[in-house]
């Protein structure tokens, strides 16, 4: 027999008071006096009671406590790391974290977006994709805050929130060949997003410019997998002498094919650059050296910008920094 869950008009007549009082001494913020708050309370923890915070939802006039997050193969470790952050940084604030997963970086996120609408968010955190003009529209019609990271979007009403990707992609070209490295490969993935596009190119043209020479990889998707991939098909041509990847990621399925499969020494006889400074780039069988960006500084930007009212669209560059470890010739 399913036992009947408790409702406030339970908690009420308990406590010898109207729904609506309950219903205020639950609602932060709101007015009720003291001694009818302390009988709410004592009649609540009695029969466990348990406020419903999804009807509170539905049944909102205006936003909820919920910020969606839009993303993509949240496996991945920078996701994974970003939304860790996000996530307890929102609850910190009383916010909820409303997660959906896209199924690729590719994916239409429009429909996912118009989900969100539905539980009344009080804002949306793009991590992946581009919501079509239609969307953007939707958000400025409701009052929705809508926040891009990583996303390139002009005449736009969402803030934006952007890694210094140039300013990471010559750090990465200056560390190479301040090395020394005049052959280098450039690894990036398949998906084409906007991120790993301002690396590559940046990259190049610095080392292009300095009289380097460098040689593309751009297929499969982010992954581990690509990178080993990658080294396979590239480090076969031993006068290439460096590597950047554009992400971790794609750097340690390089390295290991670098080291475990061409038998190459690293860094004697190739120079190996990261990017995203995920937790695996420190681990002692890759002690990557990489371009930093600070997951805190990414999530204070994010939580700022969902605090941020207003018709001004603000836009956060991530500041980044070379962290050097073993994986570059001295």
């Amino acid at each position: 027999m399913t036992k009947r869950v408790v409702n406030s008009s339970d908690v009420a007549k308990l406590a010898g008071v109207s729904r609506s009082a309950v219903s205020r001494t639950f609602t932060p913020g709101a007015s009720v006096s003291p001694e009818v708050r302390e009988k709410v309370l004592k009649a609540a923890k009695k029969l466990g009671y348990r406020v419903n915070r999804l009807a509170q939802t539905l049944n909102a006039r205006g936003s909820s406590n919920l910020v969606g997050v839009v993303g993509a193969n949240i496996g991945m470790p920078f996701i994974a790391k970003q939304l860790d952050l996000l996530s307890l940084g929102l609850l910190h604030k009383g916010l909820q974290c409303l997660l959906l997963n896209a199924a690729d970086a590719r994916q239409d996120i429009a429909p996912l977006i118009e989900l969100i609408f539905e539980f009344r968010a009080k804002a949306i955190v793009v991590l992946s994709g581009e919501p079509p003009n239609a969307i953007l529209e939707e958000c400025k019609r409701r009052g929705v805050k809508l926040i891009l990271i990583n996303r390139m979007m002009e005449a736009t009403d969402a803030d934006l929130i952007l890694t210094d990707d140039l300013g990471g992609a010559r750090l990465a070209a200056e560390e190479l060949l301040a090395a020394g490295c005049r052959k280098i490969a450039v690894v990036t993935s398949g998906s084409g997003t906007p991120s790993q596009q301002r690396r590559a190119a940046e990259f190049c043209r610095i080392v292009n410019a300095a009289g380097g020479e460098t040689l593309d990889w751009a297929d499969g998707p982010t992954s581990y997998e690509t990178g080993l991939a990658a080294g396979r098909a590239l480090l076969g041509d031993r006068s290439l002498d460096g590597a950047f990847c554009v992400t971790d990621l794609l750097a340690t399925g390089f390295l290991d094919a670098a080291r475990h499969e061409m038998g190459l020494r690293v860094p004697e006889d190739i120079s190996i650059v990261g990017f995203d400074d995920i937790p695996q780039a420190s681990w002692k069988s890759y002690n990557l050296t990489t371009i930093a960006q600070s997951f805190d500084a990414l999530t204070d930007a994010v939580l700022s910008a969902v605090d941020h009212e207003g018709d001004i669209v603000e836009v956060s560059t991530i500041p980044v920094q070379l962290i050097r470890r073993n994986t570059v010739r001295a």
